[in-house]
């Protein structure tokens, strides 16, 4: 792709994410969506695979559905309301109505079946940024609704933190267990959203950080699916000596930065009086665990099954960039004693 058309698309990207942030129609916050669709489907498609293309066909028909069927919403709520900002207090039918559209965009579950197919079509630098950025604009709106479905926000959550454990538990593919990973740690922002907006931000913050390394992990060890980690030791010793700590940071385990979203959602939605939702948040996190750790066995503790045993590979010295890698490991496994200070921006 030429250089010129990438910035352009990148450009497009930052600018649809950037429309939605800023609006205060629903009509306007509808246009940022869907340029942000519309940029993101060539970077998606530029490798002609027919797995690409059958995944960009499948994303491209998932949000061009919750586009419209965000559109009807927020005209039928200024055809009963008799406005169109998104702030004002809007009608319970329409309010439903456009979260279940953001759950679709977002891959919440049970709306997340497109997630690990489209996934798995792609490459990891789309992968990250569909896991990554595409959910920001989704979720600002998610959490400008007012007055939000409790009901209903519970429910997605929940259902997003189960089926993501779930679902990635009999994966193989990274990508699959990267999308089921994604639908949990959304489960965990949706469950806080009306209670809490700045500590759905932190999350955010820490779940982009989290996953941006280890999408860049897997993509220096040119990874695809579990087996193909066993040989990473050979290649980059002290990556596979950071990878299980991104790993256990990704899952939610004290003392990596992590732990920090997690242990203040649960407390967030204990003084709500969800002391049951917060439990049964806590023991699907346990689900999400399991593979994060299988994930580790295998990259730390198995050999590949190859003849040659005990025969690295060369190592030779990278020309991939490192640098944002190394900072976002940082940043994964070393911040939670600045746990105080996101409490005080918490409460401001």
């Amino acid at each position: 792709m030429s250089p010129y058309v990438l910035a352009l698309l990148l450009f497009s990207l930052g600018l649809g994410t950037t429309m939605t942030f800023a609006s205060s129609h629903w009509l306007l916050a509808w246009i940022g969506l869907e340029i942000n669709t519309l940029a993101i489907i060539p970077l998606m498609a530029q490798n002609h695979h027919p797995r690409a293309v059958e995944a960009t066909t499948k994303y491209f028909l998932i949000q061009a559905t919750a586009a419209a069927v965000l559109l009807f919403a927020g005209t039928t709520n200024a055809w009963l309301t008799g406005q169109w900002e998104i702030q004002q207090d809007a009608h319970p039918l329409p309010v439903t109505i456009i979260t279940l559209a953001l759950a679709l965009k977002l891959g919440l579950a049970p709306l997340h079946s497109w997630v690990p197919e489209v996934f798995q079509g792609l490459g990891l630098t789309t992968g990250l940024i569909l896991a990554t950025w595409q959910k920001l604009a989704p979720l600002a709106l998610l959490l400008q609704i007012h007055p939000p479905n409790s009901y209903l926000l519970i429910l997605l959550g929940l259902a997003s933190t189960l089926i993501g454990g779930w679902g990635g538990l009999n994966q193989t593919q990274l990508r699959k267990i990267l999308a089921y990973s994604s639908t949990a740690q959304l489960g965990w922002m949706v469950l806080v959203s009306q209670f809490s907006p700045s500590l759905t931000t932190l999350a955010v913050l820490v779940y982009v950080a989290t996953t941006a390394a280890t999408f860049l992990t897997l993509k220096l060890a040119k990874a695809t699916n579990i087996n193909m980690l066993a040989i990473s030791w050979a290649k980059a010793p002290a990556l596979v000596a950071l990878t299980p700590l991104v790993l256990l940071s990704l899952a939610g385990l004290p003392p990596m930065t992590g732990f920090m979203p997690k242990w203040l959602i649960l407390q967030e939605l204990s003084k709500q009086g969800l002391a049951p939702t917060a439990t049964l948040a806590a023991l699907t996190a346990l689900l999400s665990l399991y593979y994060y750790l299988r994930i580790t066995y295998t990259m730390t503790l198995t050999m590949f099954p190859n003849n040659l045993t005990g025969t690295p590979p060369w190592r030779l010295r990278t020309r991939k960039i490192t640098l944002p890698l190394a900072w976002l490991a940082i940043a994964t496994i070393s911040l939670l004693p600045l746990t105080p200070g996101a409490v005080a921006l918490v409460a401001l």
